[in-house]
C-alpha cells in the first residue's frame, strides 16, 4: 500500500481533481432541513455495487486523486463500507466518510472502519445546543449522539471534522459555536453557507451581507484556532481572508498540525499558499461528485450531470465534458464574478449562480464585493 501524494500545488486541476465524493446512498434515517439529497431511509436498488465501486476507486487513483470522501445519506447504511474503504486504503488513497448520527454508530463500528483503513471521520454539528441542532435534523437526540460518536472517535484514533451548515435558521448560533468547537478537539471544522436544493429549498438562505459577517467571523476564529477551518459554498472566503491579512499584517494564523492541507474539500481555512499564484478549488475545479446512481456532477450541491462512470471512464467526464471545462475557464464567468481580481482563487459559488439564477456561470448572489481590477488573472 502506497501513501497518497497530498501536494495540493503540484495538480493540474483541468487533469486531476484533488478530491472526489462519492455518494455511497441516498438512504438515511434522519430528516435533515438542508439535506441536498432528500434523503429517505430505504436504499435505491439502482446504487453502483461493490464492483462498480471499486472499479471507480482504480479510475479515481489512476487519475492522481489523492483523496475520497464516501458521503450520504448515510454511508453506514451501505453493509459494505468497510470493504471499499479498504479496497480505496490499499489502492493509496485516503479515504474519509460522513456517516449520519444514528444508532448505527457504536464503538464497535468505529473500530472495524478503522482496521479497514478509514483515515478520517466527519459528523455534521448545526447547533450549539440540543435544541437547535435536532430541530434541524428533525430527529431528537442526534445532538447527544453526535457528541457520544466524537469522543468514540476520538478514542478510536480518528481525527475528527465537524461539518456545519449555516442558513438563516441558525445564523444566530455562529458565537456560540466559534466557542463550543475548540472544545471538540477537532482536526476541522468545515462551514457550508446554505446551497438551497434538496429539501435546503425550504430554508431561507444568507443574504450577501450576513454571509459577508459570517466570512468575516469565520476568519478570526481561523486566526486563534488550533484546527484548520474550511468553507464551502462561499469561496468568497478566500478574498474576505486576504483582504483581512493585507488590513492587519501582524496577525498569523494558527497551525494546526495536521497531516491534512486546508485546501481538502476545497476549503481555504490557515493557508500559508495565498498570493498571486494560489489557486482554489470549486466545481468541476480540483474536485467533482459521483452519485450514488453513478452520475458525475461538478458539485453535490449542483445537479447538473455530465455523464454516468458507468458507461464513459471517470477521467474523460472530469476533463472533457463540456461544463466542467467551462467552470474552470474564469473568462467564462459573468456578472462581478467575470470582472472579480479574486476570480482565480475564488469564482463565486457556481452551486448557488444556478441555484438562484439558472445559469452556472452568473455572479454568486452571496457575495457583495465590488470588483475593482485584475490584480490575479
Amino acid at each position: 500500500m502506497k501513501s497518497p501524494d497530498l501536494s495540493f500545488s503540484k495538480l493540474d486541476f483541468s487533469c486531476t481533481p484533488f478530491l472526489v465524493i462519492w455518494e455511497l446512498t441516498q438512504a438515511c434515517d434522519l430528516v435533515c432541513r438542508h439535506c441536498r439529497a432528500s434523503a429517505m431511509p430505504e436504499r435505491c436498488s439502482e446504487e453502483l455495487t461493490k464492483a462498480e465501486g471499486c472499479r471507480l476507486l482504480e479510475e479515481i487513483e489512476a487519475m492522481g486523486t489523492p483523496v475520497v470522501v464516501f458521503s450520504g445519506g448515510d454511508p453506514l447504511k451501505r453493509p459494505d463500507l468497510p470493504e471499499l474503504i479498504r479496497y480505496g486504503t490499499d489502492l493509496g488513497l485516503r479515504m474519509a466518510t460522513i456517516p449520519a448520527a444514528t444508532a448505527r454508530i457504536t464503538p464497535e463500528v468505529l473500530a472495524t472502519l478503522k482496521v479497514a483503513g478509514l483515515a478520517q471521520i466527519a459528523f455534521s454539528l448545526d447547533g450549539s445546543s440540543e435544541a437547535l441542532h435536532d430541530g434541524f435534523r428533525q430527529v431528537p437526540g442526534t445532538y447527544r449522539t453526535t457528541l457520544q460518536a466524537i469522543q468514540w472517535s476520538h478514542q478510536a484514533g480518528f481525527p475528527v471534522q465537524i461539518n456545519t451548515t449555516y442558513s438563516r435558521y441558525n445564523l444566530s448560533d455562529v458565537d456560540a459555536m466559534i466557542e463550543l468547537v475548540p472544545w471538540l478537539n477537532i482536526v476541522f471544522w468545515e462551514v457550508f453557507v446554505l446551497v438551497p436544493v434538496g429539501r435546503g429549498k425550504e430554508l431561507e438562505g444568507l443574504t450577501a451581507e450576513e454571509c459577508e459577517g459570517l466570512l468575516t467571523k469565520l476568519y478570526h476564529c481561523a486566526t486563534r484556532s488550533r484546527f484548520l477551518l474550511k468553507v464551502t459554498e462561499a469561496p468568497h472566503y478566500r478574498r474576505v481572508v486576504m483582504q483581512n491579512r493585507a488590513a492587519s499584517p501582524h496577525i498569523v494564523d494558527a497551525d494546526a498540525g495536521s497531516a491534512i492541507p486546508a485546501q481538502l474539500a476545497g476549503g481555504m481555512g490557515p493557508i500559508h499558499a495565498f498570493g498571486r499564484k494560489a489557486k482554489g478549488i470549486n466545481a468541476a475545479k480540483g474536485f467533482c461528485f459521483v452519485s450514488h446512481t453513478g452520475e458525475v456532477y461538478p458539485s453535490g450541491f449542483l445537479p447538473i450531470p455530465v455523464g454516468n462512470v458507468r458507461t464513459l471512464p471517470l477521467a474523460a467526464l472530469y476533463r472533457d465534458s463540456d461544463l466542467f471545462r467551462k467552470l474552470r475557464d474564469p473568462e467564462g464567468l459573468k456578472g462581478r464574478c467575470g470582472r472579480c481580481e479574486f476570480r482565480e482563487i475564488c469564482g463565486g459559488s457556481r452551486s448557488r449562480a444556478y441555484a438562484l439564477t439558472g445559469d452556472p456561470l452568473a455572479e454568486d448572489p452571496a457575495c457583495l464585493y465590488e470588483p475593482h481590477q485584475r490584480q490575479f488573472s
